[in-house]
């Protein structure tokens, strides 16, 4: 399972254990997790596949009328590339499920509040 940024941040806010894995875009969106003495997951850095999956999704999104930011299309490219499930709490996730989908391939999206 990979978390993303939004589900990193509540937990940290919450003082909770971090055990899930991470994308090096959230150390970057919030930096403060690098430094948390509860955080016990790994750092998941992206491979030239997960840019042009990216760069996939986003030409599918474009033509859905709803281009998504990048560091989301990435994180969901590395969660594809992986067969990870992705932990959010950000609902653009399922709009990049629906486009990747369409392209045969997989984002598996659990939406926490």
């Amino acid at each position: 399972m990979i978390l993303d940024t939004s589900v990193v941040i509540k937990r940290v806010r919450e003082r909770r254990i971090v055990q899930e894995d991470i994308t090096v875009v959230t150390i970057i969106e919030f930096p403060r997790v690098a430094y948390y003495s509860n955080f016990r997951g790994k750092i998941i850095f992206p491979k030239e596949q997960d840019f042009l999956t990216a760069h996939e999704l986003q030409l599918q999104l474009a033509k859905m009328g709803s281009m998504q930011a990048f560091s989301d299309l990435l994180i969901a490219s590395i969660a594809i590339n992986r067969g990870a499930l992705l932990e959010t709490m950000d609902r653009d996730f399922l709009t990049i499920a629906k486009a990747a989908k369409l392209l045969g391939m997989s984002l598996e999206v659990k939406m926490v509040e």
